[in-house]
């Protein structure tokens, strides 16, 4: 029978089949795992393509492109001959008199893609090219301020529900659900008829909207957030947080919100493409950026008034709808791997 094995023998065949660590592996950190699963998205990496090059052609191309202006028409001074013939008899005789009407015409509208021009230009003599730039600013910036504010209230008013719960929770809750009930369009079209009445320039219009847009619309983030802390609270390290004597505002800020942030930075990203596809409808509609200020959604509410643009002049409005269709694509690319990289179950 086998002798047994006193107790140092058996730490010493232990430490001799330990497999020794290499000094110079390095743990990977969480922010860095996050990173190397987002980019190991090929549509992650498509996406945030397309988002930077149009910020860049939005941000960017209006200074190296300097030859035309947002609101600059093109004076070329076009002439335009008409005739006209007038038939009368005198004596029984028959004359016909022709006359020739010149006539100068201001702007050099509908023009096709030039080196003057690299799109043409629209039906007012605008250069599109130019416009589209503009138009793109015009977009991605009502479209970050609007889903930043958006993110600001719902967190804020998310959290104070979560965690009090009770009474407040049910009044903000109760708020929730009357703001989604408001009829989004109509109201928009009431504000619009008194912007209008109140001539304040077309240019900060849009913003203004977005601002109501911004107070209807945190009620979906601050439900997010609520269901999310609901849930945390209890867990331990609030517990110890509680025990420790921290304050509320440190207890929900430093220790429930950062916990979310994962949940809202998704929701963020899937947030502005909607945004941007809400700013177009609005400036289709008329709604929300007038003329001469561009935006994607107003260079292609010019084909809701002529149909000769929509089906001959295709360089005025299919520039800007793909311009859309490019930034909703690239931001929803971007959230979707968003979610997959913060996704605390994924292994890869």
């Amino acid at each position: 029978m086998e002798k047994l094995k006193n107790k140092e023998e058996v730490v010493e065949e232990v430490k001799d089949t330990e497999v020794p660590l290499d000094k110079n592996v390095r743990l990977m950190s969480p922010t860095r795992m996050v990173v190397r699963r987002f980019f190991r998205s090929k549509l992650s990496i498509l996406g945030l393509i397309m988002c930077i090059s149009l910020f860049v052609f939005s941000f960017l191309g209006p200074v190296f492109y300097t030859e035309w202006g947002e609101i600059e028409l093109d004076e070329s001074g076009k002439t335009e001959y008409s005739i006209s013939e007038t038939t009368y008899e005198v004596n029984g005789v028959e004359y016909t008199l022709r006359q020739t009407t010149e006539k100068s015409l201001k702007d050099n509208f509908l023009a096709p893609p030039s080196s003057e021009h690299i799109l043409g230009t629209d039906n007012e003599g605008y250069d599109i090219f130019v416009r589209l730039m503009y138009g793109g600013r015009i977009s991605l910036i009502v479209s970050f301020i609007a889903v930043f504010l958006i993110t600001i209230l719902g967190v804020l008013m998310g959290g104070i529900a979560g965690f009090f719960g009770g009474v407040i929770d049910n009044v903000i809750m109760r708020l929730c659900d009357i703001l989604i009930c408001l009829p989004g369009i109509p109201i928009l079209l009431i504000i619009s008829t008194i912007l209008d009445a109140s001539n304040i320039d077309a240019k900060y219009r849009i913003y203004l909207l977005m601002i109501y847009l911004t107070f209807i619309s945190w009620p979906g983030t601050a439900r997010l957030v609520r269901g999310q802390i609901l849930s945390l609270r209890e867990q331990e390290y609030m517990v110890a947080a509680e025990a420790m004597g921290y304050s509320t505002p440190r207890k929900i800020f430093k220790h429930l919100v950062p916990n979310v942030m994962p949940q809202l930075i998704v929701s963020m990203s899937l947030s502005l493409g909607s945004m941007i596809l809400y700013e177009a409808t609005l400036s289709y509609l008329n709604l929300g950026v007038k003329a001469p200020y561009a935006a994607w959604g107003t260079m292609i509410n010019i084909i809701s008034t002529n149909q000769d643009i929509l089906q001959n002049h295709l360089n005025v409005w299919v520039p800007a709808g793909v311009c859309i269709v490019i930034a909703v694509l690239g931001f929803n690319f971007v959230g979707d791997g968003l979610r997959d990289a913060l996704d605390p179950k994924a292994r890869r």
